[in-house]
């Protein structure tokens, strides 16, 4: 400031003066600002440790749950075996065996009870039923000579030409003939019946399912099959039920069978369950009668679909059942919000949804959809929706 600047007589001088004094407090007061805006600065950097004020904490997701309940479905037992004859006749040689000379069906045909399938070599067998058969011929001539001479003696016993032991010497070759008789015809029909037995009959009317045997080969009786055949056609399915399934089931309740690969279904009905449940698996066996249809194979895999009347279960929309790997699962919501997975077993697939066999009891909350953007243990904010 400069003290020695004279002083006018307007007092002009004070003026200038006043407005620089302002002018170097505002300049004072602006500095002072920055200062304290930077000293604020430095401080947030030292205290908060970034260059950002804190981000704001997340929002959990919203995601639409459902309380099932549960409601009366028809319940289903789904089951997997193969198919089989129903009642499977093998086909061996009941005589001495010998050569087969001919093969005369194959896999796959249809033979009636008492057809013949194959025939041995019988020309031993047929020599000794010639022989029998002459042999009974003259056992036959010799009766009946003894029985004309005793005839003979007997028309002469009364004239006295003849004694009573005469006749009685012929009466007793008379009855040792016809016993000679009855003894070589049961020879014979015992001959005749061997040379019958290397023909290999049908025991009954079916389908041949296996050949085993070819001409020229040497086969006897306690031998492998040489034929199989499934009685009157009639099929089945021996389908492996869980212990727990098969409390359910009972005989005479239908069933819709599938063979693996194929579009195609059978309709069938249980007609055995088996009185034994393996130890090793827990499993028991259900057999269903299927109708004869030449596409149904013995040994093809297929699934069945058994009618085991209602039952009370879940229902969810198909958007809320989730699979991998491990099977069908759901997200169930806690009572924290956190999601967690629940593995169930899935029945009837409808329409309406798919209902839930074995896993919840209709009083969770359940996930709806975009269950598979969540995590296990994630949190959201659940919106109750009205069951559909």
């Amino acid at each position: 400031m400069n003290m020695h600047a004279p002083i006018r007589a307007d007092g002009s001088a004070d003026a200038d003066e006043a407005q620089g004094f302002v002018a170097r407090n505002r300049r004072i007061l602006i500095v002072g600002v920055l200062v304290a805006a930077a000293l604020a600065w430095a401080a947030t950097k030292f205290l908060g440790g970034g260059d950002d004020a804190p981000a704001e904490e997340a929002k959990a997701p919203r995601v639409s749950v459902v309380v099932p309940g549960v409601a009366s479905v028809a319940a289903e037992v789904r089951v997997s075996g193969a198919v089989a004859a129903r009642r499977e006749m093998p086909v061996g040689v009941q005589g001495e065996g010998g050569m087969v000379t001919a093969v005369l069906v194959e896999a796959g045909d249809t033979v009636r009870a008492g057809q013949v399938m194959a025939r041995l070599d019988r020309a031993v067998q047929a020599q000794q039923v010639a022989q029998l058969t002459a042999s009974v011929q003259q056992a036959r001539a010799d009766l009946a000579l003894s029985q004309s001479e005793l005839d003979r003696a007997l028309t002469l016993v009364e004239k006295g030409f003849i004694s009573k032991a005469d006749i009685d010497r012929r009466t007793a070759t008379r009855d040792s003939n016809a016993a000679r008789v009855r003894v070589v015809s049961a020879q014979l029909g015992e001959s005749q019946a061997r040379l019958a037995r290397l023909d290999i009959r049908a025991p009954g009317a079916g389908l041949v399912l296996a050949r085993d045997v070819e001409p020229g080969q040497i086969v006897s009786a306690g031998g492998m099959p040489l034929f199989k055949i499934a009685q009157n056609g009639a099929m089945e399915m021996k389908a492996r039920v869980a212990e727990q399934d098969l409390a359910r089931l009972r005989r005479g309740m239908p069933a819709t069978v599938q063979l693996v690969g194929s579009p195609r279904e059978f309709g069938g009905e249980i007609w055995l369950l088996e009185p034994v449940i393996d130890a090793q698996t827990r499993q028991g066996e259900a057999r269903i009668a299927l109708v004869n249809d030449p596409e149904l194979r013995v040994g093809a895999f297929a699934n069945a679909r058994i009618a085991a009347g209602t039952a009370q279960q879940p229902k969810l929309p198909q958007s809320a059942v989730l699979a991998d790997t491990k099977g069908p699962y759901v997200f169930v919501v806690g009572s924290d919000n956190k999601v967690t997975r629940r593995d169930v077993k899935t029945g009837e697939v409808g329409e309406t949804g798919i209902a839930i066999a074995s896993g919840l009891t209709g009083n969770e909350k359940v996930v709806l959809s975009a269950g598979a953007f969540l995590n296990e243990g994630e949190t959201i904010d659940p919106v109750l929706q009205a069951k559909r």
